[in-house]
């Protein structure tokens, strides 16, 4: 607990002086919240005044917890980004033991109960950096104006690129966002689409003059295959060289196209799906296929889990800052929650956080 009180000092507070509830322990109360279940402030401050006896055990509060509209109050006003930094302070540790290599998915997530009135199809979004082999937020930027691009450029520049592999569907296969990347020692592993349709020509005709090459000279493949819930999936990966074209194409960095093919077959069903890469440095056939896969774990453990667990597609908190950070909050929660190792689900160990305290204890402290 005490690493949580010393990281949201971190916080600067955007309230008058004369403010009656500390803004550290607040946020203590809120993110302990939010890890048990709460999806919003009034079941913040209900949470709060249930679990008044055990945060007298490391909180002052004197006045007592704040109310629904208290919270609601600060987390308008806060500012999201320097919430994720203190998490970040938090996080030092584990982050450093991501390996050499390790691959940082880059994605965004709408936050679809989050519309201004009248502007349902408009959204808010956070965009995140996810450490796929670590299961952990890196950071976690709101979107301004759904610019999804603008804010992966911003993710970037707060986390330690060196080392690491930089996954991102074809939105942000741009020279910006390579640029950002080989500049800050990463390399990258980006979808090529029809937003590049000139790389693109370019990338299938290096890999159908490869299809065609024979003998000895013809490039490696590699083919994994996985069997379950009444699907086999087949995926053929093959990388090939970019000779060339970063300067043809005044793309940073490129020096090969990967393809990887998936083939699925469901109930006698069968669909191909092909997907192009460009990299920045040319990974094994092996690789590629291991790395285009982590990809996918942002979707599937990172976003299909706040909606899940957390309820995040229904959230309504919409005004200033506050869809921002309860999402910061949602993140930070999905992280200390994935570091315990004991059965059961991730929806049952939330609330098992909310009906046992040493369990909620026993959560917080494996980020030490």
């Amino acid at each position: 607990m005490h690493l949580f009180i010393a990281g949201f000092e971190s916080v600067p507070d955007p309230r008058a002086e004369n403010v009656r509830h500390d803004l550290v322990e607040l946020l203590v109360i809120a993110f302990i919240a939010v890890l048990c279940g709460a999806q919003n402030c009034s079941e913040m401050a209900e949470f709060g005044r249930e679990k008044l006896k055990f945060f007298r055990r490391f909180l002052e509060l004197r006045h007592g917890v704040p109310s629904h509209d208290t919270f609601s109050t600060v987390l308008r006003m806060l500012d999201p980004k320097a919430l994720d930094a203190a998490f970040g302070q938090i996080a030092a540790r584990l982050v450093a033991a991501l390996a050499k290599g390790g691959v940082i998915a880059i994605d965004g997530k709408s936050l679809k109960g989050a519309y201004a009135k009248g502007e349902q199809s408009s959204p808010q979004m956070m965009v995140s950096a996810y450490a796929a082999g670590l299961r952990l937020t890196l950071a976690t930027v709101a979107a301004k104006d759904r610019n999804e691009v603008e804010a992966a450029l911003e993710v970037l520049g707060l986390i330690d690129l060196k080392g690491k592999i930089v996954t991102a569907d074809a939105l942000h296969c741009n020279r910006r966002m390579v640029s950002t990347i080989v500049e800050k020692g990463g390399d990258y592993c980006i979808a090529l689409k029809g937003n590049q349709a000139s790389l693109l020509s370019d990338a299938r005709a290096c890999l159908g003059r490869a299809d065609k090459v024979k003998g000895a000279r013809k490039p490696a493949v590699a083919t994994t295959e996985t069997k379950g819930h009444g699907r086999i999936e087949t995926r053929v990966g093959v990388v090939v060289d970019a000779k060339g074209l970063a300067e043809h194409h005044e793309f940073p960095g490129l020096k090969a196209f990967g393809r990887v093919e998936a083939t699925r077959r469901i109930d006698g069903k069968v669909t191909t799906d092909v997907r192009i890469f460009a990299l920045s440095k040319k990974l094994s056939p092996e690789r590629l296929l291991v790395t285009a896969r982590a990809h996918w774990q942002i979707e599937n453990a990172l976003h299909w889990q706040l909606d899940v667990s957390f309820g995040e597609d229904a959230a309504r908190s919409r005004k200033d800052n506050a869809a921002a950070n309860i999402a910061v909050l949602r993140r930070r929660a999905l992280d200390v929650a994935r570091l315990d190792q004991s059965k059961g689900s991730l929806t049952v160990k939330l609330k098992r956080a909310g009906w046992n305290d040493e369990f909620m204890l026993k959560l917080l402290s494996q980020m030490r």
